[in-house]
């Protein structure tokens, strides 16, 4: 069960490696849809391989083992903690999951701004515009113009 485990957490991770270049949005969804779903079964089947070491220790009569009891032990102990790591496996999945309902992550209404029609395009700063002030974007008229030589340059409005 843990080599299976750890060969299912090795592909989910190649997956993550992956992921950002994944770009159908469907396909997306699928893989985190699916790093829930394992990472929420390899949960229940450490709970259920702890209960059934737990309760086979337990009914273990001492005589009966020969060998000592450090490898059932850390058998025990490792399926406890599995269940934690898998379950909180499983929550960064769903977290994951959440991030990408709420933004552009499994988007499918996304639109490049560089393609975006509706924005109308930059005007030059020394465009010819009817709203600028001097008709130009330049000064108007360059009699009051700053020539360092007098202080502070006058504001003609």
């Amino acid at each position: 069960m843990g080599s299976m485990a750890f060969l299912c957490c090795m592909a989910f991770l190649a997956l993550d490696v992956y992921f950002p270049q994944i770009s159908s949005v469907k396909d997306r969804k699928k893989a985190v849809l699916a790093d829930i779903g394992l990472s929420a079964f390899w949960s229940f089947m450490w709970f259920v391989g702890f209960c059934f070491l737990a309760n086979q220790w337990q009914v273990t009569e001492h005589e009966d083992n020969q060998l000592g009891g450090d490898a059932a032990r850390a058998a025990i102990t490792f399926s406890f903690f599995s269940i934690f790591t898998w379950a909180g496996q499983s929550f960064l999945a769903f977290q994951r999951y959440k991030l990408g309902a709420d933004s552009a992550l499994f988007s499918q209404e996304y639109t490049d701004p560089s393609q975006d029609a509706a924005g109308a395009p930059y005007t030059s700063f020394g465009g010819d515009d009817l709203e600028s002030p001097g008709g130009g974007g330049g000064q108007a008229n360059n009699d009051g113009a700053f020539d360092g030589t007098g202080g502070y340059q006058r504001q003609d409005y």
